[in-house]
C-alpha cells in the first residue's frame, strides 16, 4: 500500500512551503539540496520539517494540500501544533459587512 505525507516546512525566512511526497526524507533533502532556482524554497533554505500528515489515497492527500494551501498562516500554525479544535474559531469571519455582524448591529440597535 503507498503512503502519501502532507507536509509543511518553516523556511529559513519564517515562510511555510506546503506540498505533498510519498518520501519524506528525500522530499525534505531535495528541498535542502536543491538545485532548480525558481522553486519556492531555493533561496529560504535551509528548511525545517514542522509537519507531516500521512495518507493512503493520493487524491486525499493532494486535496488535503491545497486546502493548508488555502489557509492563514494562524490556521498552518495551529495544525502544526495539533491545535485542531481552534480551526473554526479561525474561520470565522471577522468583518462588519458579514451577515451575522450585520445582524447582530441591527438588533444592538433596536
Amino acid at each position: 500500500m503507498n503512503t502519501y505525507h502532507v507536509y509543511i516546512v518553516k523556511c529559513k525566512d519564517n515562510s511555510y512551503y506546503t506540498g505533498v511526497t510519498n518520501d519524506i526524507e528525500r522530499r525534505i533533502a531535495q528541498h535542502n539540496n536543491g538545485f532548480d532556482k525558481s522553486s519556492y524554497t531555493f533561496s529560504r533554505k535551509p528548511v525545517e520539517l514542522v509537519f507531516a500528515y500521512e495518507l493512503n489515497d493520493i487524491d486525499q492527500a493532494i486535496a488535503f494540500e491545497k486546502q493548508l494551501k488555502g489557509w492563514s498562516r494562524k490556521k498552518k500554525e495551529a495544525v502544526i501544533r495539533g491545535d485542531w479544535d481552534i480551526l473554526k474559531v479561525l474561520a470565522e469571519c471577522k468583518n462588519e459587512s458579514h451577515y451575522r455582524n450585520v445582524a447582530v448591529g441591527k438588533r444592538e440597535e433596536t
